[in-house]
This record gives C-alpha cells, structure tokens and sequence, in this order.
C-alpha cells in the first residue's frame, strides 16, 4: 500500500516545493562568472572574464600551461585576489563559509600530510568530515590506491599525491569539485578511471570543473572550456567543438581556434 497517498486527497506540496526547488538549482548554474579581472603585478591574468559552468556536469578547463586556469579555479574557489568583476558558486559569492563544505578543491599541489600513511590521512578528514572508516575505504578504492593504504604519503609519487588529496575531497561529498589537474602523471588506465568516477558523480548531480593542459581529454567532458592567455576561446560541447572548426581531432580544433583568435 502506498502510505504517502492514503494521508491526504491534497497535494503533498512539501514534496512539490522540494521537487521545484531541486529542478531549480539543476536548472541554474554551478558557477557565474561577470566580468572578471585578475591582476598579478603589472600583468592582467584574466582580462575580463565571463563565462558559466552547468549543474551535474564535468566541465573541462582546458588549455596550455600558463594560460590562467589555476588562477581561474582559485577565484572560484574564492581564495584569489581579484581586481574586479564577480564570482558566484552554489548561488552565493565565492569562498562564502556556509559554502566551503559544499566545495571539494583539489590543488596540483598536494594537500594531505606526508608523514601519514594513506590510510591515517584519510581516518583524518574523515573524522573532519563526520565520515566513517567504510567511506574512507571505499574513497582510496575510487582513487586507485586500495595497494597503497599502508603507505606514507611522502613516499608516493606526485600524480599518488594528488588521488590521496581526491580522495580527502570524495569523503566531504561536496556539491561542486574543483580540480586542477588530477590526472598529471597517471597512466592511461588510471586516468581513464578517473574520468569514469568522475561522469559517475555528475550522474549523481555533482558537478566537476577539471582543468587539464591534455587536449584528448577535452573528449571526456560534457562541456569544454578552451582558455589561452587568459581568455575563454570556446565554450561548447565536444561535438560542437569538432563541427564548428571541421576538426575530428580537438587537439587540432584548439589549435584552429587559438590561431584564428591571433589573426
């Protein structure tokens, strides 16, 4: 019997509200970005800026090193110092407290302590997080390090690092992943598990910004920033990418785009 329709002939419109409220939040952007301006010393990093992410996507931030996407993932993460302009996550301004545990951000530096084990660490943001041994567990089996439990951090390599920090981040089960680079210096099969979390956490309405300077993983988003000197070049969708420039390859799409913006 279904209890929920023998309380009342009315509409349950707390359900209602939930169910508008959740298509909402689908409906509107993870990220806004107006106008935004970074300024390093004499030299403007990001020049005016504007550009969106989608809710319950992986959107990538693509681009050659040194174009300005940790500056851009830092701004949104709220911990960089802008010249002008806005940024707004999860419908408030960035790097807001009552956001920052909605918010998992994954730097290329590693995060987590190199005189624990794998394992210690994340019993540690565990506990920071309200999370269990069982969710630590299945964390460092995500990530790919269920053979490295055991060991210290400082004796990983730079690209194990890196999955320990994203595994610290999977535990606080935040609404909005940044990541700056996580697959740097992983084999093939790992990066290729990687993505497959991460398409698996968009399916669950997370939304993931991962920013790489590997064009083939462009393929992998659903969405794709291509960014070069600061600015947004494309903003579209893989396909999109590939018919706009007639390019199969979006290596050599990007390299279509970034000379026609020279020109």
């Amino acid at each position: 019997m279904n209890t929920w329709k023998s309380r009342s002939s009315e509409p349950d419109l707390t359900h209602s509200m939930a169910g508008l409220y959740i298509q909402r939040m689908l409906n509107s952007p993870a990220i806004e970005i107006e106008r935004l301006t970074v300024t390093r010393g004499k030299n403007t990093v990001l020049p005016d800026l504007t550009v969106s992410v989608p809710t319950g996507s992986v959107t990538g931030l693509l681009g050659p090193s040194g174009c300005g996407k940790s500056t851009l993932i830092r701004a949104i993460a709220g911990i960089q110092i802008i010249e002008s302009g806005s940024v707004t996550v999860l419908g408030g301004p960035a790097g807001r407290p009552a956001a920052r545990q909605r918010v998992g951000y994954v730097t290329q530096a590693s995060s987590v302590y190199p005189d624990l084990t794998v394992m210690q660490n994340l019993r540690y943001f565990a506990a920071l997080t309200e999370s269990d041994e069982q969710a630590a567990l299945v964390a460092v089996d995500d990530v790919g390090l269920a053979d490295k439990m055991d060991t210290l951090v400082g004796d990983l390599s730079g690209g194990q690092r890196t999955r320990v920090s994203l595994a610290a981040a999977l535990l606080a089960d935040p609404d909005l992943y940044l990541l700056d680079e996580p697959t740097v210096g992983l084999d093939p099969v790992l990066r290729r598990d990687l993505w497959q979390l991460f398409t698996h956490l968009a399916s669950q309405g997370k939304t993931l910004l991962v920013s790489s300077h590997v064009m083939d993983e462009a393929g992998r988003c659903d969405r794709v920033l291509l960014m070069r000197e600061g600015q947004i070049i494309a903003d579209s969708t893989p396909d999109e990418l590939r018919a706009d420039t007639g390019e199969d390859d979006l290596e050599q799409a990007f390299l279509v785009l970034a000379e026609g913006k020279a020109a």
